[in-house]
């Protein structure tokens, strides 16, 4: 006898349930560059924490993981699979139980953005740098960006990685006196589009998982983007000082390039090559 159509699909929905749950409770905020926040009566990440590393609504990733009939993408399933660094088999066995075929092994993802701009990213190359939306969404970035600043896959936002990646954080030598300007900075793009909800739905679910969001945005300060020094602590080359710069993507006026030069009179660039041999 032939199964029902809709049994089929809630008992595919019901093991997704249980299969996200499982893969969220195997793995520690530290285990994924979280720094954990109050106490925790069960093991493993917390849901608001997913959906955090992820970059998808909290309230969106719950009904997903309760196993309520909702439309999913395949970009999304890639950002969760991410998050919750599942293998290949385990990937492909949540685009199954989302109901759509699992895609080719992973590799290099093309699209959007153009060779023109990865080649400017790759040349750039030992000073980090990084191609990012008006929602301070990573699009794309250098390997000396992973190096220096302490961005892994997981990482999908500015802002989240800023105050939720322990390993972002140990590599920020001046995190705290520079936590206010980046959250007014942040507040003064969002006023630029207030009809755009993803920048609500941004604060809304970093302030679910940091308090230390929290207490800066409550200030209502409003910044401007500068140029900037940064002062970036590596475990193996030391303290090392960039200038930042942004600038904008001409026919894509919605991008920004991040640039990170070495400041003059110092021993930083020489660093980069002799102690971190990036290229």
């Amino acid at each position: 006898m032939a199964s029902h159509p809709r049994t089929d699909a809630r008992m595919r929905r019901e093991q997704l349930s249980a299969f996200l749950r499982t893969r969220r409770a195997r793995l520690t905020p530290g285990e994924v560059g979280m720094a954990a926040v109050g106490k925790r009566r069960t093991p493993g990440l917390r849901r608001e924490e997913v959906a955090v590393l992820a970059g998808v609504g909290v309230s969106w990733y719950t009904w997903l993981e309760q196993g309520r009939s909702i439309n999913v993408s395949a970009e999304v399933l890639d950002a969760i699979g991410g998050a919750l660094r599942l293998t290949e088999p385990e990937r492909a066995h949540l685009y199954l139980l989302a109901g759509l075929n699992p895609p080719p092994a992973r590799g290099p993802r093309a699209a959007d953005v153009p060779a023109q701009l990865r080649d400017v990213l790759d040349a750039w190359s030992p000073r980090p740098a990084m191609l990012q939306d008006r929602h301070w969404h990573i699009i794309a970035r250098n390997a000396a960006a992973d190096a220096l600043l302490g961005f892994t896959e997981g990482d999908h936002n500015c802002l989240v990685t800023f105050f939720t990646s322990a390993r972002y954080r140990a590599h920020e030598a001046e995190w705290a006196q520079i936590a206010p300007a980046v959250v007014a900075d942040f507040r003064a793009d969002a006023a630029h589009f207030p009809d755009d909800p993803e920048f609500a739905r941004i604060v809304a679910d970093l302030s679910a998982v940091s308090p230390e969001f929290v207490a800066l945005w409550e200030r209502h300060e409003v910044g401007t983007h500068r140029p900037a020094r940064k002062a970036v602590h590596h475990p193996d080359a030391g303290e090392l000082l960039f200038d930042t710069t942004t600038l904008t993507v001409t026919d894509r006026p919605q991008w920004h390039l991040v640039l990170y030069n070495p400041r003059p009179g110092t021993d930083t660039y020489a660093r980069l090559t002799r102690d971190l041999g990036i290229s």
